[in-house]
């Protein structure tokens, strides 16, 4: 069985989780003190310096292990590459790859997510687009979601697994509201010995497609003890399969991620200590 590693996507989220004037810098210390993985999701809208990803693991104690969000020119999350980066597409990988090498080089990055937009359709223009980034980002483990149907739909849920297979990529599997195309099923299966990724986005159906002021408000769901208890036969499949489990809530309102994510490792009896012990 691999590894099972629970926390949420991002770690500076979470009100009413942190101690009241906490600063900023000391939020990643905390959180670790409680959960063993976090994804890193600021770097989707911002290109962060070596420095900052030095000081996060700095801060954090041996074992404890980041994904990180690939940068939006990287995911085509703009129509026109130029809108989010004047740089070549080459020179934008080049620096995320040095961006984050503290992490590597400690060994504490596991993956770098590549989470593209609905329009990122299944076609043979994306499938190349794909190999590119294997290409680019050669010998880092890339976990891949997708969200846009397509990618799901018949036959293509095979040729898509397969093809993530042949290139060692992670799929990453998801839930999330069943609206329209822009989403899509939970689809439990591994493509790479390594690792496999389960991300939680809630289940609002209104909000999916909203334009909100803040993530939070997106995703505002908090998931029942009951849901919880229907995704453990999903991890016991994954981790028969993978050599490491990451199950990452992103649920955000609040702190519904990180009560889910406690929740749901005392459902596996990971033995985390509870962070609202006392509060």
């Amino acid at each position: 069985m691999g590894e099972i590693k629970v926390g949420t996507c991002s770690w500076s989220d979470h009100t009413r989780f942190y101690p009241e004037g906490i600063k900023s810098s000391e939020k990643i210390s905390y959180y670790a003190r409680y959960f063993p993985v976090v994804e890193v999701d600021s770097t989707y809208y911002h290109m962060q310096p070596a420095r900052n990803f030095a000081a996060w693991a700095s801060r954090t104690p041996p074992g404890f292990v980041f994904d990180v969000k690939a940068y939006k020119a990287m995911t085509r999350h703009e129509r026109t590459p130029a809108e989010t980066t004047p740089l070549p597409l080459d020179e934008v990988f080049r620096q995320f790859a040095e961006s984050v090498r503290p992490l590597r080089d400690q060994d504490r990055l596991r993956a770098v997510l590549l989470q593209f937009p609905p329009w990122f359709v299944q076609g043979e223009e994306n499938l190349s687009y794909l190999r590119f980034c294997r290409e680019a980002l050669a010998g880092f483990t890339l976990a891949v979601e997708f969200r846009h149907r397509s990618w799901f739909e018949g036959a293509s849920r095979d040729s898509t697994l397969g093809f993530l297979r042949e290139h060692d990529l992670v799929h990453v599997v998801v839930d999330a509201p069943q609206v329209g195309t822009g989403t899509v099923p939970l689809v439990a299966e591994v493509t790479s010995p390594k690792l496999s990724v389960f991300r939680l986005h809630g289940r609002n159906r209104g909000t999916w497609y909203a334009r909100t002021e803040t993530t939070g408000q997106r995703f505002d769901y908090r998931y029942s003890q009951q849901e919880l208890e229907g995704f453990l036969p999903i991890i016991e499949r994954l981790a028969e399969k993978t050599g490491e489990v990451h199950v990452l809530m992103n649920n955000n309102r609040e702190d519904f991620a990180v009560r889910n994510a406690y929740e749901f490792s005392q459902l596996l009896n990971l033995g985390y200590p509870d962070p609202f012990d006392g509060k």
